[in-house]
């Protein structure tokens, strides 16, 4: 998925310089266009109008999330394998002591929501399954952070560009009506033209901005898995043993006990 998106991003970077300067050395044209300047960035941005603001804005507030959600979505700060080998230790031991100070010592999403399960080792499994699946929830959204906001800019970018396209045409016909076709051409073309560069801009925003969110949205989709995984076979492994008869003596016979299904359905 990574791949995907990368070349994605280049496959859109190269599209937008193709469009802003391609054109140099392209079909035949009349020979007056090699005495032309070549058009920048900027007066592409200049010519697509107001609407061209808000565009940029989305184009910034999106590099911006997906920058963030890449770095805090990688597996060693959600997911440590050598930390899950050493906590499996602890916790078949029943070393909780040393378990919980695991837990402070490694700042991931799992060690918290293990963690929250240690800390009510005492209590029996429904208390320790109970905090691990609060603490999973929280995780999960802190995960989501930011996510909403990724597809609402996806979204919203091809409509800013569709709003600014509108202003364009608007803007040219006004012209039409007040002077004629044949009264000010340069101002009817320069409607024509910011209502197509706004299209262009706002598509090339939210195309690859979309792309993003569905794969950041996979992405912790997949991590919440692994650690419902990880979480649901220690519990697992407690009530095999019976450790909530044991935790609460005053329930009687020694008893096995199943966790609830919750955890098990989510890690299916």
């Amino acid at each position: 998925m990574k791949a995907v998106l990368t070349s994605l991003l280049v496959v859109f970077s190269v599209s937008l310089a193709s469009i802003l300067f391609g054109a140099e050395g392209g079909a035949v044209a009349p020979a007056a266009l090699p005495s032309q300047q070549p058009v920048s960035l900027i007066d592409f941005y200049v010519k697509g109008g107001p609407a061209m603001h808000f565009i940029l804005a989305c184009s910034v507030l999106a590099l911006a999330i997906i920058l963030e959600r890449a770095i805090n979505l990688r597996k060693g700060k959600i997911i440590s394998a050598s930390f899950i080998e050493e906590i499996k230790k602890y916790w078949y031991r029943r070393e909780i002591a040393k378990a919980i100070q695991a837990c402070r010592e490694n700042d991931l999403s799992l060690s918290r929501v293990l963690r929250a399960g240690l800390l009510r080792f005492d209590q029996g499994i429904d208390a320790v399954e109970n905090a691990i699946e609060g603490a999973g929830q929280h995780e999960a959204a802190v995960l989501r952070r930011n996510l909403m906001l990724l597809g609402f800019l996806s979204n919203i970018s091809p409509m800013i560009g569709l709003f600014g396209t509108v202003l364009g045409l608007t803007r040219s016909f006004d012209v039409i009506a007040s002077y004629g076709m044949a009264g000010n051409p340069g101002a009817v073309a320069a409607g024509i033209a910011e209502a197509l560069i706004t299209t262009v801009f706002g598509l090339m925003v939210g195309i690859p901005t979309l792309a993003a969110y569905y794969y950041f949205k996979r992405k912790v989709e997949v991590r919440i898995l692994e650690m419902e995984e990880v979480s649901l076979a220690l519990i697992e492994d407690l009530a095999y043993e019976g450790f909530e008869a044991q935790a609460v003596p005053s329930t009687g016979a020694l008893r096995e006990s199943e966790p609830s299904s919750r955890l098990r359905e989510r890690a299916r």
